[in-house]
């Protein structure tokens, strides 16, 4: 999971100018109120999931490289289901929001909607988030935090690259196989012979 305030975002866990507002409105008499926000981000890591029914071009060209990449096929049900080795750290899953962050609202009556809520021109990302606060552990986050899961759970399927060579994917499998695994491995269609 990654510190929230390591994201390319740089609005990641802020807020929306309307809710600022009334934030700096509610800690005129106390600022300790507002440095808590700003600094709560330090506190709060996120493993993030695109949900979609299909596989998305745009997700392989953002997040991979060359033509090397996997793409895990989950779940919400099996996020929820392989986080329970967790003891150490409260997960909380939730759908992200795409605003206007000029003119709606962000409400902060729980610490993790900031978390939930980004800018409009995200909205590609189509986001379900795992959050963890890690602020009642006295741990200071450097880049993320590693989390117990259950990987058996977890992974559904695993896609490869759309452009990967076929060494590429036999290194897939063959390692997967030498860890004990047992996923289904597809190469992505994305890229499969067109029929004309």
């Amino acid at each position: 999971m990654s510190r929230s305030d390591k994201f390319e975002d740089q609005y990641e866990g802020t807020f929306s100018e309307p809710t600022y507002d009334e934030i700096k409105r509610l800690s005129i008499d106390n600022p300790n109120f507002l440095k808590y926000y700003k600094s709560h981000r330090e506190k709060v890591a996120i493993s993030s999931w695109h949900i979609n029914e299909y596989e998305s071009f745009a997700m392989w060209q953002i997040f991979t490289q060359n033509s090397e990449g996997l793409a895990i096929q989950s779940t919400i049900g099996r996020l929820q289901e392989c986080l329970l080795p967790e003891k150490n750290f409260t997960q909380h899953i939730g759908e992200v929001n795409y605003i206007d962050y000029k003119k709606e609202y962000i409400p902060f009556d729980d610490m993790f909607f900031p978390f939930l809520f980004k800018r409009k021109s995200f909205q590609y990302e189509r986001e379900v988030r795992i959050l963890t606060d890690v602020t009642g552990h006295n741990l200071k986050l450097n880049d993320g935090l590693k989390i117990n899961v259950d990987i058996n759970v977890l992974i559904d399927k695993i896609y490869i690259h759309p452009k990967s060579e076929n060494w590429y994917k036999n290194l897939v499998i063959q390692l997967v196989k030498e860890l004990g695994f047992d996923f289904t491995i597809e190469k992505s269609d994305l890229e499969s012979d067109i029929l004309i």
